[in-house]
């Protein structure tokens, strides 16, 4: 795959424990140089505090990094309405929003929330409905009119207008979900689960189907969720080990596979600092002279 000469941007996977110190971590992570937070959206899991609500307070007790859902959970959050949380807060944030979008997959949890238990057909269509439903709204026309099979507008006023335009990135896997993601969406944010193969084929279906849609594969973001431990022992595996194979292994997956974009889940309160530190300036570093 190519690289695609985007400039590098760095993340944070803030998992939403309500026991934890959610705000001053927030604000460490801003302090060390993170471009991104980005949080899981599972409302079913008890232990969790709404992903939206966190949202916004990270938002009004930061300044400069971004933020989005990783993933919103389309089936427990209606398309029209999850527009307007986004456009709200973007515009109260200053334009630091950006969009994960996902189909939703826990469906005992989805439908003991109330949710529909929806197949994977179903979660397909629902999919490319919202994101038409989602940019009606954010256009801020009036008299929207939109007749899908899973949703419907009948007469709904947009707005506010998002202050810039929030990009949606799809968290998905599927053959028809990643060619809809090359077609229509602004960005891919799948997850690395350790067979860096599979990402391969997932990104040539994106890559096949903006060609087969008339678009540059290079306008699509390419942000992936990496899941780790910083070590200072000897490699255990593909992001197990030393500040130095982490370079390394993210350098390939930025000038070989095209992903600009790394937003790091780990677990112990060191890791994102020492991310911040020993890794993202590195390979950024390294990027640029292998992109000569």
């Amino acid at each position: 795959m190519p690289d695609y000469g985007r400039e590098l941007s760095f993340g944070y996977f803030l998992v939403p424990n309500a026991d934890d110190p959610l705000l001053a971590t927030a604000r460490d992570v801003e302090s060390w140089g993170f471009d991104y937070i980005g949080i899981q959206d599972h409302p079913y899991q008890r232990r969790y505090v709404d992903t939206w609500t966190l949202l916004s307070m990270i938002a009004a007790q930061t300044t400069r990094i971004r933020l989005f859902p990783d993933v919103a959970n389309l089936a427990l959050r209606p398309p029209a309405v999850l527009a307007k949380a986004a456009a709200s807060l973007d515009l109260l944030s200053g334009g630091r929003f950006e969009l994960g979008l996902g189909a939703g997959g826990f469906w005992d949890a989805i439908a003991a929330y109330g949710g529909p238990r929806r197949t994977p057909a179903e979660a397909y269509a629902t999919l490319a409905e919202a994101v038409e439903v989602i940019r009606l709204l954010w256009s801020g026309g009036q008299n929207l009119r939109f007749d899908g099979q899973h949703y419907h507008l009948a007469g709904a006023h947009g707005g506010p207008v998002p202050p810039h335009p929030i990009q949606i990135w799809l968290g998905v896997y599927g053959p028809r979900a990643l060619a809809l993601t090359g077609r229509v969406a602004d960005g891919w944010l799948p997850s690395l689960h350790g067979d860096v193969a599979q990402l391969v084929a997932m990104a040539a279906r994106v890559d096949d189907a903006a060609v087969g849609a008339g678009r540059d594969p290079s306008e699509i973001r390419r942000v992936l969720n990496v899941r780790g431990t910083i070590t200072d022992g000897p490699s255990e595996g593909l992001l197990h080990g030393p500040p130095a194979q982490w370079v390394d292994e993210l350098t390939d997956l930025a000038v070989g596979l095209g992903f600009d974009t790394f937003v790091l889940w780990a677990e112990g309160s060191d890791q994102a600092r020492r991310f911040a530190e020993e890794v993202m300036g590195a390979v950024r570093d390294l990027v640029a002279e292998e992109r000569g």
